[in-house]
């Protein structure tokens, strides 16, 4: 099969859908590959050493979307549209739910969109979100605790506070992936964490791991509200596959919130799980509204890419041999996980929690292979 690796063009990008490594793996497999000039550059993938494993260094990206299949990391951008071709493979993260703009343009080109983000796997984990989420959550406490300081608009809190003096208040909304990593750099730090979800088989797995330093609580609207307007730092780490995020933090919680307290919405991907959250960029991360800092970059893990990128594409990798190796069609036959990752096939939507939020007609994977 032919490859394409893009340089991302999303504002403050600099992840890439394959390392040397990786490429390395599928040009041994038989496939051969095309990288866009500079796209590993920032983290220092240079362009000889894609050559050294196996491929062909393009200048554009008029080049790379001639392949059949491209691999990249975040969804295609309005001047990658016009590039894509009906048929063609597009591997990467799509976050279609909130964003009907994308999906109209991906639908019009009848492209075969498999999205990272709902791969599944035997344990009902999402593999292919998982090292991002992980990325995110440790990052979302380090971006929390640096918008809390004064000079950035924040309270002048220090997360884990000193001798006589009390440690910040976090709180974190959702025992995921996301959560659970944002809660243990939390409790690293000595900060005073609360974390929300409504499982409780979830919540005493925490409990038994993390308490007392640790205090759970069942999520209900009225629990939150009172933990929210008296935090220092509120962590949005709730998801659900494939759909919207809920709104757990209202513009009327927001307005009750301590002055220069902090909102790190990890959520902003799917929308964003607190009402006054709106995406932001690394270059432009924060912004303040009714007293209170948000911060909602939409690719958080882009602030550490080079770890990012490693721990991503170790991850997609087995997924895009099989893809590469079988045929799109035969390897989603065969796979029902990876299956679950078909957003999008010819110009119609396959994925039930997207038809649902956009409006569309759902046609299960099933029937249109």
């Amino acid at each position: 099969m032919k490859i394409g690796i893009p340089k991302e063009v999303k504002k403050d990008e600099y992840r890439v859908g394959a390392t040397p490594a990786t490429t390395r793996s599928l040009v041994e497999a038989g496939h051969t590959v095309e990288v866009e000039t500079g796209a590993g550059a920032r983290i220092g993938f240079s362009d000889e050493m894609y050559q050294k494993a196996g491929a062909r260094v393009v200048e554009g990206p008029h080049e790379i979307y001639r392949n059949e299949m491209v691999i990249k990391v975040k969804e295609p951008q309005e001047s990658e549209f016009p590039l894509l071709f009906e048929g063609q493979i597009l591997f990467c993260y799509f976050h279609l739910a909130p964003d009907p703009i994308q999906a109209k343009n991906i639908l019009e080109r009848k492209i075969i969109g498999i999205a990272y983000e709902t791969v599944t796997d035997d344990l009902g984990r999402l593999p292919l979100l998982v090292p991002m989420s992980e990325m995110a959550g440790r990052i979302s406490v380090q971006a929390g605790a640096t918008a809390l300081q004064i000079v950035n608009g924040g309270r002048g809190v220090l997360l884990g506070g000193i001798p006589g003096v009390r440690s910040g208040r976090v709180v974190v909304l959702g025992g995921g992936v996301v959560g659970t990593e944002a809660m243990r750099m939390a409790l690293g730090l000595g900060a005073d964490v609360m974390i929300f979800d409504k499982s409780l088989p979830r919540l005493r797995e925490l409990e038994e791991m993390y308490a007392p330093a640790l205090k759970t609580i069942y999520s209900t609207p009225a629990a939150i509200e009172e933990a929210v307007i008296k935090a220092d730092l509120v962590i949005g780490a709730v998801l659900i596959p494939g759909k919207k995020a809920p709104k757990l933090v209202t513009h009327a919680m927001v307005k009750k919130m301590l002055p220069g307290s902090v909102i790190v919405d990890v959520a902003i991907d799917q929308g964003g799980c607190c009402e006054t959250s709106r995406p932001t960029t690394h270059s432009n991360p924060t912004y303040v509204q009714d007293g209170v800092v948000h911060y909602a970059v939409t690719n958080m893990p882009a602030a550490c890419a080079r770890t990012s990128t490693q721990g991503l594409t170790n991850a997609t990798l087995p997924y895009a041999l099989k893809i590469a190796n079988e045929g799109y069609k035969k390897a989603l036959k065969q796979d029902h996980h990876l299956r679950q990752g078909l957003n999008v096939y010819r110009g119609k939507v396959t994925n039930a929690p997207v038809a649902e939020d956009l409006g569309y007609e759902y046609h299960s994977p099933e029937s249109v292979l």
